[in-house]
């Protein structure tokens, strides 16, 4: 039964991110990126069915991810790609013209990406690109994210030498918020942060820090690149609550302590999420 929830999830994704590909982008002829920007543009020139194009796209996709990748890896994406085209095509009455494209491409956009993001995170893709991105990588060891980029600043200058440069323009700007929504899904809002700890009385403050906090604390083996001396590293990961009285801690044992925070994303294990 646990391993069907993932395929509910994409299933799920792909229809928030069908409605938000209906209600804001297409409904007020704006693009996307990849193999569902080809089949809008197709869709407002040709009228033909954008859920139909971007299936019919990826059948020989699907087929490379098979044959390199093997069932498993495709299954995901199959399901993605299918939930994909069929609920695109049911949600075309969701139309929601707003005669504001700024204001439909952001939230476009945050629909969008909280589809994708879900999808992602159930580890399913929606095909296209991606899997082409996939091999790329894997055979000749070209960056992902360089390819996926690169695809769709192709895909956007079509679009602007067909739609316009006022549509691919705002195209752009849905694509930014739908990346950044699809990276909050994906990692969670951060509610962690992890703190390193560079003083000559790391001991006292990992106890400070038991004691008042009751967080456990790592030392890690360090050196100085100016003095080349050993010294130990304290790290320890608290809640975005108990930040100051980290801080607070470290001041009571060392004034002078070196102090690094920076937010972290999943964090599992005790006193945290399973």
């Amino acid at each position: 039964m646990k391993k069907l929830i993932p395929y509910g999830l994409i299933v799920v994704g792909s229809f928030i991110y069908s409605v938000g590909l209906n209600a804001f982008i297409s409904a007020n002829q704006l693009a996307e990126g990849g193999f569902v920007g080809i089949s809008l543009v197709l869709y407002y020139k040709l009228h033909i069915l954008t859920g139909l194009s971007y299936f019919v796209f990826n059948i020989p996709v699907l087929y490379l991810g098979w044959r390199f990748f093997g069932r498993e890896f495709i299954a995901k994406t199959f399901v993605g790609v299918v939930a994909v085209s069929l609920f695109t095509v049911l949600t075309v009455g969701f139309a929601q013209h707003v005669g504001d494209r700024l204001l439909a491409a952001l939230y476009g956009g945050v629909i969008c990406g909280a589809g994708l993001g879900l999808i992602f995170r159930s580890g399913g893709t929606t095909g296209g690109v991606d899997i082409l991105a996939r091999i790329a990588r894997h055979y000749f060891g070209y960056s992902m994210g360089r390819l996926l980029f690169s695809s769709d600043v192709v895909v956007i200058a079509i679009v602007a030498l067909i739609l316009g440069k006022e549509v691919a323009m705002y195209s752009l700007v849905a694509l930014f918020v739908s990346s950044r929504v699809i990276d909050y899904v994906i990692e969670g809002v951060s509610s962690s942060h992890a703190a390193m700890v560079i003083s000559e009385k790391n001991a006292a403050i990992a106890d400070r820090i038991h004691n008042d906090l009751g967080r456990g604390t790592t030392f890690l083996r360090g050196r100085g690149g100016y003095t080349g001396s050993d010294k130990d590293v304290l790290y320890c990961v608290v809640s975005r609550d108990e930040i100051v009285r980290l801080q607070k801690a470290v001041a009571l044992e060392d004034e002078d302590a070196f102090v690094v925070v920076h937010e972290v994303h999943d964090v599992l294990g005790e006193g945290f999420s399973r």
